[in-house]
This record gives C-alpha cells, sequence and structure tokens, in this order.
C-alpha cells in the first residue's frame, strides 16, 4: 500500500462530525460577527440537531473572549428571544448541564497554565508576553482557566466555536491557524477539520471557509500536527 493510499485510508477512517459538532460552527461565526439573522436561523438548526441550552450558552459566553462584550452580550439576548419563541411553539429544548467548579487564586493560575500547554502542546512564552505580561496572566488565568477549565463544553467543542468565529473575522490569521493546530492537538483530524470547513462554507460563506481552508493548509504544509 502506498504512503497516500495509507493517508487516504486513515482519513476515511476518522469519525465524522455529528450534527451538533457541525451545528457549532455557523452559531459562532454568525455570533462573531454580529449577524443576528443568521445567527437565529443557526440556533433554530443547532438546538434541532442536539445542542443544549447549556451548550449554546457556553459558546456565546466564551466568544467574547474572541470578538468582545458586545458581539457576546447581543448573541446571548438573540438567544432567549429564539429560545422565547421556541418556547410559544411548543418546542421543549434540553436545558443541558451546569459546569463544574473552577479553580480560584493561585490555583486557577495553575489550571490556566495547564491547560494551556496542554492544548498548545508546549508552554506558550515568547517576545510579546515578555513584553505585556499582563496579557500572558489574562490569558493563563481568565482564558485557560476560567473558561477552559469549565467542564459543561468539551475541548472539541470549544475548539470549533473558536475556529469558526476567527475564520468569520478578517485580521485574525495567525490566532486562527493557532487554534486549528490546537484543534488537531485535541484529537480533531485533519478529515473532520475540511468537512467543517465545508459546513462554514455552504451555511456561512465563502470567505470564511476560505480562511480556516487557508490556516488549516498553512498547518499541514508546516508538517503539523
Amino acid at each position: 500500500m502506498s504512503a497516500i493510499q495509507k493517508e487516504d485510508l486513515s482519513m476515511n477512517t476518522e469519525a465524522a462530525l455529528s450534527p451538533k459538532q457541525q451545528s457549532i460552527g455557523p452559531v459562532a461565526a454568525f455570533a462573531a460577527t454580529g449577524d443576528m439573522s443568521g445567527l437565529r436561523e443557526a440556533l433554530d438548526q443547532g438546538l434541532d440537531t442536539g445542542l443544549t441550552v447549556g451548550d449554546c450558552k457556553e459558546i456565546l459566553v466564551q466568544l467574547y473572549a474572541y470578538a468582545g462584550f458586545p458581539r457576546s452580550l447581543n448573541a446571548l439576548g438573540e438567544l432567549m428571544k429564539v429560545l422565547e419563541r421556541r418556547k410559544e411553539c411548543g418546542i421543549t429544548d434540553q436545558p443541558g448541564s451546569d459546569s463544574g467548579p473552577v479553580p480560584v487564586g493561585d490555583e486557577l493560575l495553575a489550571a490556566g497554565t495547564a491547560n494551556q500547554t496542554k492544548l498548545v502542546g508546549v508552554p506558550v512564552a515568547g517576545p510579546l508576553f515578555d513584553f505585556a505580561p499582563t496579557i500572558d496572566r489574562y490569558l493563563k488565568t481568565h482564558l485557560f482557566g476560567d473558561i477552559f477549565a469549565r467542564t459543561n463544553l468539551d475541548w472539541q467543542s470549544r475548539e470549533l466555536a473558536t475556529v469558526a468565529a476567527l475564520a468569520a473575522m478578517s485580521g485574525a490569521e495567525p490566532q486562527l491557524r493557532s487554534h486549528v493546530a490546537i484543534s488537531m492537538n485535541v484529537g480533531l483530524g485533519e478529515h473532520q477539520l475540511r468537512q467543517f470547513i465545508e459546513v462554514l462554507a455552504s451555511r456561512v460563506n465563502p470567505d470564511t471557509a476560505r480562511r480556516a481552508q487557508a490556516a488549516l493548509d498553512a498547518q499541514l504544509a508546516a508538517g503539523k500536527p
């Protein structure tokens, strides 16, 4: 068997993304760009295909770390409207689970640093963080601590949401590529990411899919994961 055939076999045996996983992309992408009409439809589809209310809330709360509080707050407000309308139509959506306890104080910094190292694959350091150590601490304690220590959304789902959000916004290409790499570090394979990009192309827009594809291509060309 040739190397190409082995690679194709590996990709073919990779589990396809579930409808629930696929639905994360449009929700995160439309929320990140403030497209309320698109978000409304994406939330409806996501709830219909297995996202719980808690899943949706967690995706939209996490989004503020990448797209800012205004987009996150507006998206959460839209979710409330969608849930109320669905309730009026007689639809009972699953509430989902709450997160377990999150560390605090010095334990939060330690947990966030460990999460960041595990996600990225190596300890994160560099001139930027020496220049602005405050942002390094925020990343470790808040993003990788407060957020990624929450247990009511798995890391693969969090990374799918992050990739979609960053791909939807222009000017975040370095961070997009970093999170494509992290997605692969947490177990998402090339075939699954290509499938996810197809979802972004068909259900969001071509530009979002193009940016995600470019990030994946660059990651693969570098011989990674």
